[in-house]
């Protein structure tokens, strides 16, 4: 079987080489560097840089581990720049590399679909036609430019801009509360910015499926920090004005009004970063000629086997949209998905338990439903918190902020969703994971031996309050 792979982010790579590992004749088509918005634009460039972040913060508190005779220490822009290109340069190489080993033919150039099963390629030296039984569309999302907020790569910037600073700007405004604008206020504040949120609802990271307790703590840990937040307010007006930036904020229409800004204000920074609004990255794919079915704003639609309605096209990653998850390691499992339904499994998707890390400081990992989310679908939910501070690890680590929080299903004990706030936050959320994934009660989890002294233990504590907690429903209702 021959299989083309258009795009060749996490999912496009990822599918490309199951596709070859299971003996399929794979085809890569890449106009870009392989790795996608994740490995060139996001996901790495953004955590390579929170390292040096992160090295920064310990050395200005060595004093406490009783490490004494450190300088003051600063942040390198240029060097923390060289430093993440070579992260990503290896990574991209090591992606080339195997994709040589594993026989994945790596065509570059812009592919457009012009039939079923058909792709032409625009490449250097022309044009070059493909063939193949199956044809999987991965090529993403690119940055959307809203009204009024005119990027100018400048004073104006978006999160591609940020991630190449080789200066930290002294003020700095950051539009968007989510996953990204609070990653970049995290770093920069760290870095010595002085630095805005400006978010148009009512709270930081405002999805769903993160827990209201993680916003809370999150906005708690910024003030700290003299980080200021705007929430329930947009930018209504932004002028560049002799060097600096004067932004309007006015109060959100997304909000309720006793939630938003209460009157118009004024901010001025010497940058903004501008971190919502994503489009899909379909231009010159040829969908419409293809006939393949978008939605109104132009993802990607597919079935539980992201197959699109034209047989034997399918897609998958961040072209699906909002509608799906918008995530690399999401994405990587659709590739597998696909290719393990063109050799005969089953093919169809889950997505009942996705892991989410946001490398904030402190780190956030979730997994499953908040509690909100968990009371509007079961009529009977019980939550266990435990404190990040209440660990020996913790404490030894010097890392006091955060907590565990479990929701559990009280008819039945299973736990519907996880809420990790604390250092290594996006590592521990893996337990929880595999606990929703395999319908694992908050019982079972509690008898499950942990390591002492470990973050992890956090979990064994909430468990057992979760089991407590949860006899007590159990008594109340006989």
């Amino acid at each position: 079987m021959r299989v083309i792979i258009i795009g060749g982010g996490p999912g496009g790579y990822t599918a490309a080489f199951e596709a070859a590992a299971r003996g399929m004749e794979a085809m890569l088509v890449e106009a870009a560097a392989l790795g996608g918005t994740c490995l060139n634009h996001g996901c790495i460039p953004t955590k390579t840089l929170r390292a040096g972040a992160d090295a920064l913060a310990l050395a200005r508190r060595m004093a406490e581990f009783g490490v004494l005779g450190c300088c003051d220490p600063a942040i390198d822009p240029v060097a923390a720049q060289k430093r993440k290109n070579s992260v990503i340069s290896v990574l991209t190489g090591g992606l080339e590399k195997t994709c040589g080993r594993l026989g994945v033919r790596l065509v570059r150039g812009h592919a457009e679909l012009t039939a079923p099963g058909r792709v032409r390629v625009r490449t250097r030296d022309g044009e070059e036609a493909l063939e193949g039984d199956a044809v999987i569309l991965a090529t993403g999302s690119r940055i959307l430019e809203l009204p009024g907020l005119a990027f100018d790569h400048t004073h104006i910037l978006d999160s591609n801009d940020a991630l190449d600073l080789e200066s930290v700007p002294k003020r700095l405004l950051i539009v968007g509360g989510g996953v990204i604008g609070c990653e970049l206020a995290c770093i920069f504040r760290t870095y010595g910015s002085e630095v805005a949120i400006v978010e148009g609802q009512d709270r930081l990271l405002p999805m769903p499926s993160v827990d209201a307790e993680v916003s809370a703590l999150l906005a708690r840990e910024l003030r700290k920090r003299k980080v200021k937040m705007f929430t329930g307010a947009t930018v209504g007006a932004c002028r560049v004005e002799g060097g600096a930036v004067r932004c309007t904020l006015a109060p959100s229409p997304f909000v309720e009004p006793r939630a938003a800004l209460k009157a118009e204000t004024e901010v001025e920074a010497d940058m903004v970063f501008v971190t919502v609004g994503r489009a899909p990255a379909t231009e010159g794919l040829g969908l419409g000629r293809a006939g393949i079915a978008v939605d109104k704003r132009g993802w990607i639609v597919t079935d539980d086997s992201l197959r699109t309605n034209v047989p034997g096209v399918y897609a998958i990653g961040d072209v699906l949209g909002p509608s799906r998850v918008m995530l690399a390691h999401v994405a990587a499992v659709e590739g597998l998905t696909v290719i393990d339904g063109l050799c005969g499994g089953s093919g169809v998707m889950d997505y009942a338990a996705v892991p989410s890390a946001i490398f904030t400081e402190p780190e956030i990992g979730c997994v499953g439903l908040s509690e909100r989310q968990a009371r509007e679908a079961y009529p009977h939910v019980e939550c266990a918190v435990t404190q990040m501070r209440e660990l020996g690890k913790a404490q030894a680590m010097g890392e006091l902020p955060g907590f565990f929080k479990l929701v559990a299903n009280a008819d039945d004990g299973r736990i519907l969703g996880a809420h990790v706030m604390g250092a290594h936050a996006s590592d521990l959320v893996a337990e929880a994971t595999l606990a929703i994934k395999q319908g694992i009660t908050a019982r079972e989890l509690a008898a499950t031996i942990h390591a002492h002294p470990t973050l992890a233990e956090g979990f064994f504590e909430t468990s057992r309050a979760l089991t407590a907690a949860l006899a007590k429903h159990d008594g109340a209702k006989a």
